[in-house]
């Protein structure tokens, strides 16, 4: 009997960069279902590629016109055999480059912003009608958080979860293009966050992870119509049944209250890891950023987060080579380094962004940045090593989110972000369980299992 029900579409979508394009990617994903579409881990097995992309990191735009070469070739080839697909780019490098993504590659059939994606199947749509690409990176004055809230399926869901509450940022950091790409700042209400929140529990999510690009400006409205705070928003999202750990990232120095701080004192849902960063030591290249703060006011800030939580173990960011930067920067920035002690950190050479004020300043020799940025990645890997071995010994409690490589393994996570393999049946998936610590890899810890945790 012949069948002549069209075949359903696929879609795969790749993300690059924060975590909030992968929460922005889940979004996505949760949209195409919605229109029938099904999802593909390979973009030869699709029929439209989204490619969801950062521009924070170094050569950016680059990677992702490269990627787009290769997607051209593909796009012809199903062309040929008389097939349709569509390519997608979504996120900041969309929203930065715009009307330049399809001059330069024309096989491109839909561009669009991080505060748009809500619009996706409207947008898919437009262009199947026209044929035409269809470029949209404006900012709505639509919440689009609204917008998605109803359309929200959350279809697939591990044990641990992100969660937009805020993004954009007011800062304008010298260096950046997040207040050119995502906007000025915006929280969503105490309501809706609440609300995404009860789902993702209701689906089995245990450890919720908060986001924003300054997720401690978080100014949502309460149900008075008063501003919130972030320190207020955890402790309500913690009287949620099934969730048990809280996390937030990314933080700026200037917006960590002592109501937050004190958070971490009195609230035993919210984690003892903090990513806050800093970018660089010295009090001048501080300023040059548009930072807003000194090196001691970090320094300070921190001694009384830990006088608060004992237990903190601190993650940080950094530029290396930032235009200007003296060799005796450079060393004050690893004497900050040395005073924090951090568990982790991420750090990178300066990489130019157009349209934002350091661009337009003398640089660092590239090879001078290299040569900095191996000796800071040496001190901070040195600190990682040994805040893990730190651990050995310890009985701490790990959640068990997935299953490892080996039969009888799974894989979890410590208070402290730290990965930690442990022979556990699969049974034990979304647990919180005792593991003592008994050894350190490169990447992670591999612990006994010792009993059900509190």
């Amino acid at each position: 009997m012949d069948d002549s029900r069209p075949t359903p579409k696929t879609a795969f979508v790749k993300s690059y960069g924060c975590q909030m394009n992968v929460y922005d990617a889940t979004r996505m994903e949760e949209l195409l279902a919605a229109e029938g579409y099904g999802l593909t881990d390979a973009p030869e097995r699709a029929d439209l590629v989204i490619l969801n992309t950062c521009h924070i990191r170094e050569k950016a735009a680059e990677k992702v016109y490269s990627e787009l070469g290769k997607l051209k070739q593909l796009k012809a080839e199903r062309n040929a055999e008389g097939r349709d697909f569509k390519i997608a780019v979504a996120g900041c490098v969309a929203q930065a480059e715009g009307e330049e993504i399809i001059k330069r590659q024309k096989a491109v059939d839909l561009v669009f912003g991080p505060q748009t994606y809500h619009r996706l199947p409207e947008l898919l749509k437009e262009q199947a009608r026209t044929g035409r690409a269809v470029i949209e990176t404006e900012f709505p004055a639509e919440d689009k958080f609204d917008a998605l809230a109803a359309k929200s399926l959350r279809t697939k869901q591990g044990v641990a979860a992100f969660l937009t509450i805020q993004e954009g940022c007011d800062k304008f950091c010298s260096f950046c293009v997040v207040p050119y790409t995502r906007g000025s700042e915006f929280s969503r209400p105490v309501a809706q966050v609440l609300s995404e929140a009860r789902k993702l529990a209701d689906h089995g999510v245990v450890e919720l992870t908060l986001l924003g690009q300054n997720v401690n400006a978080y100014r949502g409205s309460d149900a008075g119509g008063a501003p919130s705070n972030l320190a207020r928003l955890v402790n309500e999202l913690s009287s949620i049944d099934g969730i048990k750990r809280i996390r937030y990232m990314t933080s700026h120095p200037r917006d960590m209250t002592e109501e937050l701080i004190e958070a971490h004192a009195t609230n035993d849902k919210l984690m003892p890891y903090l990513h806050l960063p800093i970018q660089a030591g010295s009090d001048r290249v501080l300023k040059a950023m548009n930072r807003g703060h000194t090196a001691e006011h970090y320094i300070r800030l921190i001694e009384r987060i830990r006088k608060a939580q004992p237990d903190m173990a601190m993650s940080g960011d950094f530029i290396v080579g930032f235009p200007g930067e003296s060799e005796k920067d450079f060393e004050e920035t690893l004497a900050v380094v040395r005073a924090v002690n951090y568990a982790a950190a991420y750090s990178f050479k300066y990489s130019v962004r157009p349209g934002t004020p350091a661009a337009e300043r003398a640089q660092v020799p590239e090879e001078v940045k290299a040569e900095r940025l191996q000796r800071l990645q040496a001190l901070l890997v040195e600190q990682q090593q040994a805040f893990n071995r730190s651990t050995v010994g310890k009985t701490l409690p790990v959640l068990m989110e997935k299953k490892g490589r080996h039969e009888g393994q799974m894989i979890g996570r410590s208070p402290y972000l730290q990965s930690v393999h442990c022979e556990l049946p699969e049974s034990a998936l979304g647990r919180i369980v005792g593991v003592q610590i008994v050894g350190t890899m490169p990447n992670s810890l591999s612990g006994q299992y010792v009993g059900e945790s509190a």
